[in-house]
């Protein structure tokens, strides 16, 4: 019921522009409107990029077409294309730099964070992007093949904190200007405190957008270990990271959530999140020829139960034209 609520939001949302300045209202993103990555086809077709995990929580990487069954809207549907490969991943880091930041030396953490999901990145394979927001969406490094310099690290540096925060409103527009980018291996990589208190989009109708353009969003939240939720150092806290919004909006995307507070699981959710990446599986199928939003659900089935993530729906009738063969790389 939430995505027919929020469906005219988000067609509004994707219909506006994006960012093309260094520095932009969250809000009000850029020019060109996104296109979904697609196979080529004699027909428009739909992609679903797609992670598999095992009971144990290990990536399964050996699966075939034979072994999914997608349904949109509750009806099969077959699918028509189908990629398994491992692939260079495109990225979008998006750093908080809001006043919130300040606070417990979390701007540091967030730094030490990106620094582990830098790591994981490939020089001269991979493509990275640098984002901040605070009330504003701000563009540190345009979109291109990732080399480890010291431009890249000076921009992390010069991030200080200030303003009031628009998590969500930053979250879709970074996700509007990342699926312009051809390849069909990418997301989001959020690192923020959780906070929110300015934007105008709720984490649904985010979490509608970035899955209408099949774009996965990983949120890493970095917190103190006094604020950390189940951990044996935490005590109750006054601002508590809104967890189960923010695990939404990054399971109705295809992506995860993850709340750390040391190094090792800083550096655990990182490899995590660029190998899910790496592995992910690409299918393609015929939209419906009904237009509006419509559910998607994936299943994989091979005699053991395994856990699918990818995105929870589209909007039949909204055009893509983005070559696969040129976004899978």
């Amino acid at each position: 019921m939430r995505w027919i609520l929020a469906s005219s939001l988000v067609l509004a949302f994707l219909s506006g522009q994006t960012v093309t300045g260094q520095t932009t209202s969250v809000a009000s993103p850029g020019a060109a409107a996104p296109s979904g990555a697609t196979f080529k086809s004699g027909v428009d077709l739909v992609t679903v990029s797609a992670v598999v995990r095992d009971h144990k929580g290990r990536v399964v990487t050996d699966l075939t077409q034979k072994d999914f069954e997608l349904l949109d809207s509750g009806e099969r549907r077959p699918i028509t294309e189908f990629r398994a490969d491992r692939a260079a991943v495109s990225v979008a880091l998006l750093f908080d730099g809001s006043g919130s930041m300040q606070v417990a030396a979390k701007i540091e953490e967030a730094r030490q964070a990106a620094r582990h999901v830098l790591a994981w990145l490939q020089v001269g394979r991979d493509e990275l992007a640098v984002y901040s927001f605070d009330t504003a969406l701000h563009q540190l490094q345009p979109f291109a093949t990732y080399s480890n310099n010291a431009q890249l690290e000076q921009s992390l540096v010069g991030i200080a904190p200030f303003g009031m925060t628009s998590l969500n409103d930053a979250i879709a527009a970074t996700a509007k200007e990342l699926a312009t980018r051809p390849n069909a291996h990418r997301a989001v990589i959020v690192l923020t405190d959780g906070m929110d208190n300015h934007s105008s989009l709720s984490p649904a109708e985010v979490s509608g957008i970035a899955s209408s353009i099949d774009v996965p969003v990983y949120i890493l939240a970095v917190v103190s270990p006094l604020d950390h939720v189940g951990a044996a150092s935490a005590v109750n806290s006054a601002r508590p990271v809104p967890v189960g919004d923010l695990t939404d909006l990054a399971h109705w995307t295809g992506g995860e959530f993850f709340v750390t507070s040391i190094p090792a699981q800083t550096s655990i959710a990182a490899r995590q999140i660029v190998d899910e990446l790496r592995h992910q599986y690409l299918f393609a199928f015929e939209p419906s020829s009904r237009p509006g939003w419509r559910p998607l659900e994936v299943r994989a089935h091979r005699g053991q139960q395994l856990v699918v993530r990818a995105r929870s729906g589209y909007f039949a009738g909204q055009p893509r034209t983005t070559s696969f063969e040129a976004a899978s790389r």
